[in-house]
């Protein structure tokens, strides 16, 4: 006997909120922002830190590639979310969640 029941009958009626949102967005930009700075680093560990006076990798990287710009575009938006998020959260660490309670309707 198939009973096609789900695993969880709670997910279904889940709505997401602004307060479980936000902290998993956090740590997905940190990921990402950390990914990008490792990645940084293997290649001045590969090529080394003189190579950043060459005018050819200057040029090699912000004249002949399209990716490039999107990604650093990308990396910008994610690190200023990341920090906006941050002091956010520490705002409203801090203030008793003020912040919070502006944005919501009052129930009667």
């Amino acid at each position: 006997m198939n009973i096609l029941r789900p695993l969880s009958p709670h997910l279904p009626i889940y709505k997401p909120q602004l307060t479980s949102t936000f902290p998993i967005s956090h740590r997905i930009s940190g990921a990402f922002l950390v990914t990008i700075v490792f990645l940084f680093y293997l290649l001045c560990l590969k090529i080394g830190l003189i190579c950043f006076t060459y005018e050819n990798l200057y040029q090699f990287l912000f004249y002949s590639s399209k990716l490039i710009p999107i990604s650093v575009e990308i990396t910008a938006l994610a690190l200023s979310y990341h920090l906006y998020n941050g002091v956010r959260h520490l705002l409203t660490d801090f203030s008793g969640f003020i912040f919070l309670r502006i944005g919501r309707k009052r129930l009667k």
